[in-house]
């Protein structure tokens, strides 16, 4: 080294060069962001108003349910569901895309007392809800029980006793039972005398239906399973 300290100046620059190199190297690149995924359920939750809409094929009918925009037309899409048409007891299961890749909740029928007890199962198989139709007291107007555990029993009745009795007389003419029925109906469903739920039926040559939901508790999925099983089990 000379008297001027010029080795030990590059010797310590050296130095830090290498410190620098060396951190650098020990600090992680951030991690990209992860990638959108479909699986997660949508939150119906929120929503109050659903339109759910139906078209065939040979093997199936199909359901996209959409929630409602303010002036009733369809907004995004927030589940799909398939029906196999060959399935004797109804059997229904609802997606959250239409990949169909993730279920949101599906039931089957299965025997009972009353008839078909329909369970509503999660996509892990945990029953959360069941509906079954009321054979006493659908002679003439269609009458569903809607249970809820812990919350709430559902009656699902016709609305009109007209138009009832009119798809009542529309079964048991020869081939009719395997047109649809093109004219409009309501269900009301109430708990204690207050209507906490309808389902309506559109008028039109396409299927399309309206759920409307007032009360908060009601589990959006089991209102969706049920409106669907009023189409799926028409004709079963």
């Amino acid at each position: 080294m000379d008297s001027t300290g010029t080795e030990s100046s590059a010797g310590t620059g050296a130095e830090k060069d290498k410190a620098a190199v060396g951190l650098t190297k020990a600090t992680p690149a951030p991690a990209p962001d992860p990638a959108p995924t479909t699986a997660e359920a949508p939150d119906i939750q929120s929503h109050d108003t659903f339109v759910i809409r139906k078209t065939l094929s040979l093997t199936a009918g199909e359901y996209v349910v959409n929630v409602a925009r303010p002036d009733g037309s369809e907004g995004e899409p927030v589940a799909y569901a398939r029906e196999k048409r060959l399935s004797l007891r109804g059997q229904v299961t609802v997606y959250t895309d239409a990949s169909r890749k993730s279920v949101l909740a599906a039931f089957k029928g299965r025997d009972h007392e009353v008839g078909y007890m329909y369970d509503v199962r999660d996509a892990s198989g945990q029953s959360f809800g069941s509906f079954y139709e009321d054979a006493g007291a659908s002679f003439l107007r269609r009458t569903w029980q809607v249970r809820q555990p812990g919350t709430m029993k559902l009656t699902g009745r016709e609305h009109s006793r007209v138009v009832a009795f009119v798809r009542f007389v529309w079964e048991f003419v020869p081939y009719l039972e395997y047109v649809p029925f093109i004219w409009p109906y309501r269900f009301k469903y109430t708990e204690s005398g207050k209507t906490l739920m309808t389902v309506t039926k559109k008028l039109g040559l396409h299927t399309r239906y309206v759920l409307e939901i007032l009360a908060p508790d009601i589990d959006r999925r089991l209102a969706i399973a049920h409106t669907l099983a009023l189409d799926a089990l028409e004709v079963d």
